[in-house]
């Protein structure tokens, strides 16, 4: 018997990770489809051979099949009802990023899950790759000392077409929460503060700013520094950032692609005018499953274990204060204090 009834709510090609790795778990089972398009339903029932009852309303295919968990798949503008509807119904939620599309949408979630004790974890799966867990294990292992500065660099040039064109700023709000968020789970801080310059560069195909300036105060009195564009043609970087955290005794580095690697002073008796430092052994022992697949495994673990998943809600908002907190300060020009907001 299947330990998770699963209800599927948006039927478009982002679902097909998520269908996937429920038909590999013997945990789980695909009890319905959801979507306002029945067409869109019906096509994902048959292309994956479920067979299971398709619906247009969530309500009614959960009371209708008893189901214990909810992946939410919509565009990001359903997320808030869709996932508080799920919760008062009385399933756990698993559904892609971002939580919310906007602070006030992220509280009602927050408010919604502390009213019912249901889980929301959200999909980042950019934290679940080999390199940047060796990267963050040596950024918090001490060996650099205290982080003091964290850049990152994100510079592509991808021609989607579509929404993403006409958005007013695609790259915070549809790309940076990845490194956004890559900047907390590297660091193990929290943001206080950002200020943000966004601007759309010359030779842009994007309606909105696709590029951006950002400065961050974390809780640790770190700041991190993120430069990005989204319209950057030549030398492109990683799609997972090129990273730069400065420490009090060395600095660590990842151009988001091979291992990382970390350089710390070596202790010397003598005052030179440069001191001479010394290559880091990386913990790599992580061996998990990488993006999407790593993400789920720590989600179903973590409701197995009765405990927050890394990704859970009461965590990610603090990702989602990132985003917002920089438009709010690309808008208005001046430093916005993240607790405020």
């Amino acid at each position: 018997m299947s330990i998770y009834k699963i209800v599927l709510v948006g039927c478009g090609s982002m679902s097909h990770e998520w269908i996937k790795y429920a038909l590999q778990s013997s945990d789980c089972e695909i009890v319905a489809l959801v979507d306002v398009f029945i067409d869109n339903a019906n096509k994902i029932n048959q292309e994956f051979n479920l067979n299971c009852p398709v619906f247009y309303n969530l309500k009614e295919a959960i009371s209708t099949t008893n189901a214990t968990l909810v992946f939410d798949v919509t565009i990001p503008a359903s997320h808030m009802k869709v996932v508080t509807e799920a919760m008062r119904a009385g399933c756990n939620v698993m559904g892609e990023k971002p939580m919310a599309t906007s602070i006030i949408e992220a509280r009602e979630i927050l408010a919604v899950q502390k009213e019912t004790n249901k889980s929301y974890s959200v999909m980042q799966n950019r934290r679940f790759v080999k390199n940047i867990r060796a990267y963050k294990n040596i950024v918090q292992s001490g060996q650099i000392g205290k982080s003091g500065m964290v850049c990152a660099d994100f510079f592509l040039g991808p021609h989607f077409g579509g929404f993403r064109d006409l958005m007013d700023s695609p790259l915070i709000l549809d790309m940076a929460i990845h490194t956004f968020d890559q900047a907390r789970f590297i660091t193990g801080s929290d943001p206080v503060s950002v200020y943000c310059h966004e601007f759309n560069p010359v030779g842009s195909w994007y309606r909105g700013n696709a590029s951006a300036i950002c400065i961050f105060e974390f809780a640790d009195n770190s700041a991190f520094c993120y430069r990005g564009s989204w319209c950057s043609e030549g030398c492109p970087t990683s799609w997972e950032s090129s990273w730069r955290v400065t420490g009090s005794e060395g600095t660590a580095m990842w151009d988001g692609t091979n291992l990382p690697y970390a350089e710390a002073v070596k202790l010397s008796d003598s005052n030179p005018f440069h001191n001479e430092c010394e290559k880091l052994e990386l913990d790599i022992s992580w061996n998990g499953r990488e993006g999407h697949l790593g993400c789920l495994d720590e989600m179903f673990l973590a409701l197995k274990e009765g405990r927050a998943a890394e990704t859970d809600c009461r965590d990610n908002i603090q990702s989602i204060l990132m985003v917002y907190g920089a438009i709010e300060s690309s808008k208005t020009g001046k430093k916005v204090l993240l607790d405020s907001m």
